[in-house]
């Protein structure tokens, strides 16, 4: 078979042997922005012609590509669910050469009733299932809305999204404190002091003024300010989540190698338990999910 990750900026398809053994995978910058008007089938095709032309009959899609930007709007699917729950919400789309399934995304609400919404991590959260059974697990899937999602019965039990990601990238653009940065590798000293004023009194917004405060008293360096920006941030959406869901075992934690090490650096400043996980989840999760249709 083969599984399809097609999110907003990336594009990652895996071919997979009968047991989940990824034996082949393609990776492009072809996310679905990048697709024009009807241009889903030919971007499928020249991504995935040589498997499909080799024998591969079934093809399963996951992210962004069952939003209403993508090619097939697939209704999202509320919480709790599993790998069974999620199997009988396929989206079938209409493809000469396969049989071609969208998977679910997956909604919940939060304690004040607001909705929130997942498409894509549902499938990394299946795979990361299927390694530690039925207990109860707190996982973390950093990106630019980071995922937090409790773990329970072999199933998904809810999730709450952080939009820390998008939001430092737009105080890093559009705001003062981008002006009084210099981008480059991260500063793990300044990234870890950000991380500790996040519990410190004040807040979030008196907090990230305060950045600029350190900056013009020449007590935090140009190079330093957005390590330090991302480390208060993370600093303050560990403590949100973790007030609502405090862990009953370590994180597991699975996402891209460096946002997934920033997360870590965070975790061991605050002194949490954390397990990193293997990238590949959703393949794994996309594997699952087929052998239920078996």
């Amino acid at each position: 078979m083969i599984g399809i990750d097609w999110g907003t900026s990336s594009f990652r398809a895996y071919r997979l042997a009968a047991d989940g053994r990824i034996l082949d995978r393609v990776a492009r910058e072809a996310g679905i922005l990048a697709i024009p008007a009807g241009g889903f089938p030919a971007a499928l095709e020249a991504a995935i012609g040589p498997w499909l032309a080799a024998g591969e009959r079934r093809v399963l899609l996951c992210g962004m590509v069952g939003s209403r930007q993508g090619w097939v709007e697939a209704p999202y699917l509320p919480c709790p669910a599993g790998p069974a729950e999620i199997a009988a919400a396929l989206t079938r789309i209409p493809y000469d050469q396969a049989e071609l399934l969208l998977v679910p995304g997956l909604s919940t609400r939060d304690a004040g009733g607001v909705p929130d919404v997942m498409r894509g991590e549902e499938t990394k959260l299946i795979g990361l299932l299927a390694a530690l059974g039925s207990a109860p697990a707190l996982a973390c899937l950093p990106g630019t809305h980071s995922k937090w999602a409790r773990l329970e019965g072999g199933r998904i039990a809810g999730f709450a999204t952080q939009m820390t990601g998008e939001l430092r990238a737009v105080l890093l653009a559009h705001s003062i404190l981008g002006r009084m940065a210099e981008e480059g590798p991260t500063v793990e000293a300044a990234f870890r002091r950000g991380v500790r004023r996040a519990g410190e009194a004040g807040g979030l917004l008196h907090q990230l003024f305060g950045t600029r405060g350190l900056g013009l008293m020449g007590e935090l360096l140009p190079a330093e300010t957005s390590s330090y920006l991302s480390g208060l941030l993370i600093g303050h959406e560990l403590r949100a989540v973790l007030a609502e869901a405090p862990p009953a075992g370590p994180i597991h934690l699975a996402g891209a190698e460096a946002l997934a090490a920033a997360y870590a650096l965070a975790f061991a400043e605050c002194g949490l338990d954390w397990r990193m996980q293997d990238p590949d989840l959703a393949a794994h999760g996309l594997h699952l999910i087929a052998e239920t249709l078996a």
